[in-house]
């Protein structure tokens, strides 16, 4: 077997290992097994398929750690919106109680609903920003 077959079966390992556990850094690393095998067709020798190999797959993945640090963290299933289609929704509140909570009609139910931390108990309308079970909280617009 060809030194090149044999990086293509890794890497191919990889990729099978990676669809199974969802770890997207084994992606990374075969993408360098990709490299090697590359390098091995163009004819350069085990070492420099080696260091092929490591430096792609392994920079590849610091460059993706990287990535991943920098950007912000994803915000609570609660408050995401792309978890629950609510968040952002605009409710009217009519009165609120001493407690800062009231009722309101919303998507045609009944929801209980609570001030966000540091908003003001105003009726009017307001907008959700987070749904924790039947309860909206909001905040005013």
């Amino acid at each position: 077997m060809s030194q090149s077959t044999i990086w293509w079966v890794f890497a191919g390992v990889l990729v099978a290992t990676e669809l199974m556990t969802g770890t997207f850094y084994l992606l990374m690393v075969a993408f360098g097994l990709v490299a090697a095998a590359i390098a091995a067709h163009l004819g350069a020798s085990l070492a420099v398929q080696w260091l092929v190999a490591a430096a792609l797959g392994g920079g590849s993945v610091i460059a993706w750690r990287f990535y991943r640090q920098v950007q912000p963290a994803a915000a609570p299933a609660t408050a995401n919106h792309d978890v629950n289609l609510d968040i952002g929704g605009t409710v009217q509140v009519d009165a609120w109680d001493s407690d800062a909570n009231s009722v309101v009609k919303y998507r045609g139910a009944s929801w209980n609903v609570s001030l966000a931390p540091g908003a003001s108990a105003v009726p009017g309308k307001h907008s959700i920003v987070e749904v924790i079970g039947s309860r909206l909280i909001v905040k005013k617009l």
